[in-house]
């Protein structure tokens, strides 16, 4: 099978300067059913305990009045003379009752996945961020993009003044994809009460070998370092075909990366190790 090459493009001028052969992760099986599990599973990483209180529901002095007066046992409220008297309480089926199965902060909120799941879920997501049709079905404007997957010279990663970042978005023809008009819809549920009003689009990712300042002040763009790609970074909400420009040496840096599993866990132990 012929080795496919990929164009190299001027942060500038914005023309192919140099050839490259594509990592042969981008040939990889893409694996929707292991990548939504994975996503799934380190979502909930990041969830905090919450529960109710462990007395709330409870604080009542109600006390059963037994067998032998035809009503149900359940927990009533002593004294008389008021409405509350009588009532019944505590339980889940009385008004002012605890609920049924209290939550509790010692819940398993986090959970493990096996490394090789992952690993098989972020090629899935590197292989299907190649291909163009699944970067237009989820909905990224390229159109003036030259060229997919879309990689740049190393030089992008020596500015770090935004108004530059613009330019070369611009000139590699990402601009429309970065500021077209987005329609403002509003997040369901508390979150609007959260700081959370408004729902965030997800523009092009910007994966880098050292820095990305330029890039990092820019609405709708996120940078990544290649040492830390990761599902949720390259699939949002599990789904695939997220548009990413990659730096001259983060894409080279693919091939060492995920040509074995030794190499694989040796360059992501270096990472956390510094």
């Amino acid at each position: 099978m012929p080795l496919r090459l990929v164009n190299v493009y001027s942060c500038l001028e914005g023309l192919s300067v140099d050839q490259i052969v594509l990592p042969d992760v981008f040939l990889s099986p893409i694996r929707i059913d292991i990548l939504k599990f994975v996503h799934q599973n380190m979502s909930k990483n990041k969830r905090q305990a919450y529960s109710v209180s462990s007395k709330a529901g409870t604080k009542s002095s109600a006390r059963s009045w037994g067998t032998g007066r035809a009503v149900s046992r359940v927990p009533r409220v002593p004294g008389s003379g008021t409405h509350r008297s009588g009532q019944g309480a505590i339980t889940n089926m009385c008004r002012g009752g605890r609920i049924f199965g209290p939550t509790t902060v010692w819940r398993k909120w986090h959970h493990k996945i096996n490394q090789n799941q992952r690993r098989q879920a972020l090629m899935t997501a590197i292989a299907s961020s190649g291909l163009t049709s699944l970067i237009f079905a989820r909905g990224h404007n390229i159109e003036n993009i030259p060229e997919i997957p879309l990689v740049v010279e190393s030089s992008v990663e020596s500015h770090s003044n935004s108004k530059t970042g613009k330019k070369i978005l611009e000139k590699l023809g990402v601009f429309k994809e970065v500021f077209k008009k987005k329609k403002k819809n509003k997040t369901a549920g508390k979150g609007k009460m959260r700081n959370r009003r408004l729902k965030k689009y997800r523009g092009p990712l910007l994966i880098f070998q050292k820095q990305a300042k330029c890039f990092r002040n820019i609405p709708g763009v996120e940078t990544c370092f290649i040492g830390s790609l990761n599902v949720l970074k390259m699939a949002p909400g599990g789904h695939v075909g997220r548009f990413c420009i990659w730096t001259y040496d983060s894409f080279l840096n693919l091939n060492p990366l995920f040509s074995s599993r030794q190499n694989h866990l040796k360059t992501k132990k270096k990472k956390t190790s510094s």
